[in-house]
């Protein structure tokens, strides 16, 4: 495969460094459900890809995981171009198929059922979905409980996809299997591992 200019620059400044640092904010992030971590290193990919969601791209993927871009990001054929020089990581043919899920229209989004979900046995193998957003605030509340969460954790990302309390509410009843979703914006990045409960103000799982 032949590799552009624009495939062939705006990667991490320090590889080495900058992966490492973002590897530590996304799990961090995914042991403490809800907060915002900011700071991280970013990168320069072709838009509609996001700097924060590709420096999450070239931290995680590699050429045993396969991505699953959604229709907006496939739609520009040099997201998968740069994706491909930079992570090695090949497209998956369906989104059953993937590893990793890259999101750019998060209103939009399929039924998060239609990724991998793992299996009793290798709860592992399902996948994580990283969702561009416009914004960690201004949304619908979203009030956290679990582990890794004291006592409430809040966040309002926005937009999200259709009916998410009621997916998410499927998602977590799949335990141990589901998928794990790394929320991306220009403040930073957040996450929602499948052990983390949507709740209404009175504690109840949101339907």
């Amino acid at each position: 495969m032949a590799f552009d200019s624009i495939a062939i620059e705006g990667g991490f400044k320090n590889p080495v460094f900058d992966a490492q640092s973002m590897f530590r904010a996304v799990m961090q992030a995914l042991a403490e459900p809800g907060t915002v971590h900011r700071g991280i290193a970013l990168t320069r990919p072709p838009a509609p890809l996001t700097p924060e969601a590709a420096g999450v791209a070239l931290t995680l993927c590699d050429q045993d995981t396969p991505v699953w871009l959604d229709p907006a990001l496939r739609a520009e054929e040099a997201v998968g171009t740069w994706l491909a020089f930079h992570t090695g990581a090949p497209l998956a043919n369906t989104p059953a198929d993937a590893h990793f899920i890259f999101v750019a229209d998060a209103e939009n989004l399929i039924g998060l059922e239609n990724f991998a979900q793992g299996t009793q046995e290798y709860p592992d193998r399902s996948a994580t979905l990283v969702l561009q957003v416009k914004s960690l605030t201004g949304g619908a509340e979203l009030v956290l409980e679990g582990p890794g969460i004291e006592s409430r954790a809040r966040l309002s990302p926005h937009p999200m996809p259709r009916h998410f309390a009621r997916q998410w509410a499927q998602n977590r009843a799949r335990f141990p299997r589901g998928i794990d979703i790394v929320l991306v914006s220009r403040e930073g990045l957040a996450a929602l591992p499948r052990t983390t409960r949507i709740v209404n103000q009175e504690g109840e799982p949101c339907m």
